[in-house]
């Protein structure tokens, strides 16, 4: 398996994207700034950016527009962001997969992460929930597990298919819990969602932005998390690594630009997007849509910490026994 990682050191890089296109801090953005999504409307990604980029056309004095490109995991989006002119007027609003997981999953891509993009600014963690339906009688992990060891093969679980998030996230539940569920792929957690509140499926493996709003309404229940730690505004919820040691498993929104983007557009960008992201209100709106913000990374740090996450996935892939296709 090839593994690819981001070699994108902020100083070095950002002083190479300034080459042949310089732009000053104060001045930029003097036109719309264009955001693409791999998303469809209404999903959690899309709810989050739109949050976001509401804020920061404000600021700014420019409209962020939203251009939403979904299918193909993440692929049509990412290659759209990667074509691009690196020129400060498009970012990809991206996610865990489309520059991490893709890569090592397969084996042609139309675009490459670390090739293509350069970092830009980290914008929130969106932890994974384990659920039923509210009317169900398992009540707790375990009782999830132990149902799944009585009678192998015949507890169900949903997830988005073998080479997502949440398919990877239930092959590993099964892997370090023993539990032996068998895996069913949905087309996407809403049809996923539907069939779990109609009893088609007993349990499912869906990201909390997208299952929120049916838990708080009491027709779903959450058994666990899947972030290492209890997740804000879930505190009665335990997280999987309490009873599985190092079960850690959340995905995340970055920025990232085409290789070329300014140096000045990327640090200012960088600057007032964590400025927001540490402003209360825009803080709890993004948490009542799911994920956890964090403001707390410079450009560096954001191409630091994708880098340590492909070589963690490189992993995690391995203990799941994934291979690219």
């Amino acid at each position: 398996m090839q593994r690819r990682s981001f070699a994108l050191g902020g100083a070095a890089s950002a002083a190479l994207a300034a080459m042949g296109a310089p732009v000053k801090a104060d001045t930029w953005p003097d036109r719309p700034v264009r955001w693409i999504l791999s998303q469809p409307p209404g999903s959690g990604p899309d709810n989050v950016a739109r949050a976001l980029g509401d804020r920061l056309g404000k600021l700014w004095g420019q409209v962020v527009v939203i251009e939403n490109k979904p299918g193909g995991q993440n692929t049509i989006g990412a290659q759209a962001a990667a074509r691009s002119p690196g020129d400060g007027s498009t970012f990809y609003f991206a996610t865990t997969a489309a520059l991490v997981t893709n890569p090592l999953l397969f084996k042609v891509l139309p675009y490459d992460p670390a090739k293509d993009f350069v970092p830009v600014a980290f914008i929130a963690r969106s932890p994974f929930a384990l659920l039923v339906r509210a009317e169900s009688p398992l009540k707790s992990v375990e009782d999830l597990v132990a149902r799944s060891k009585a009678a192998p093969g015949t507890l169900t679980l949903g997830n988005e298919g073998p080479r997502t998030f949440s398919g990877m996230i239930a092959r590993l539940f099964n892997a370090r819990s023993g539990a032996r569920a068998n895996l069913v792929p949905y087309a996407s957690v809403g049809v996923g969602t539907q069939d779990l509140m109609g009893g088609h499926v007993e349990a499912m493996v869906a990201d909390l932005a997208s299952t929120a709003a049916l838990a708080r309404q009491g027709r779903l229940r959450v058994l666990a998390t899947t972030a290492a730690q209890r997740v804000a505004g879930w505190g009665e919820v335990p997280a999987l690594a309490e009873k599985y040691a190092g079960f850690d498993m959340v995905g995340w929104f970055a920025v990232v630009a085409p290789v070329g983007t300014p140096a000045a557009a990327i640090e200012r960008f960088n600057r007032d997007c964590n400025a927001l992201l540490g402003d209360k209100d825009i803080a709890e709106r993004i948490a009542a849509i799911g994920p956890i913000v964090d403001g707390s990374m410079g450009v560096a740090q954001v191409g630091a910490f994708l880098k340590a996450e492909s070589a963690r996935w490189g992993e995690i892939v391995k203990e799941i026994g994934v291979l690219p296709e």
